[in-house]
């Protein structure tokens, strides 16, 4: 078989037998969804009481209100999670790599993690670690 010129340009038609099959089965999904969601709601019960409108959740049956603060240091032990969390990807990544890195990479990494110790040491020393109200006593 010869190949084609480079000036011959191919067009696929709009009707080609696999996009047409993939509308026809696009069509049927959207067809049998309406029908599904007609058949609910014209055969479901339709009864409304304060009881099937209260909030359910796993077998708990919720008392006052849903919204309530959270407390500062939920926010914080978020957020070193997070600085832990992406230390933690840096130094895998250097794992994996170590050897083609050699010593640059090694005092590298060393100085990236002398630099999360002393910042963990700082927000220990300033109380971000502490549960008490009122910081530090």
């Amino acid at each position: 078989m010869e190949p084609l010129p480079a000036t011959t340009i191919m067009t696929l038609s709009p009707w080609e037998p696999g996009l047409l099959s993939l509308a026809v089965y696009c069509l049927m999904v959207v067809l049998l969804l309406a029908v599904l969601l007609f058949v609910t709601s014209w055969l479901g019960e339709k009864r409304y009481s304060p009881e099937k409108a209260r909030p359910y959740e796993s077998g708990i049956i919720p008392t006052g209100s849903a919204r309530f603060r959270y407390p500062a240091p939920f926010y914080l032990v978020a957020i070193f999670f997070l600085i832990f969390d992406v230390e933690g990807l840096y130094i895998f990544s250097w794992a994996v790599v170590f050897r083609d890195l050699g010593w640059k990479g090694w005092l590298q990494m060393t100085f990236f993690i002398l630099v999360l110790v002393l910042s963990l040491v700082y927000i220990w020393r300033k109380g971000g670690l502490d549960w008490i109200l009122g910081g530090r006593r």
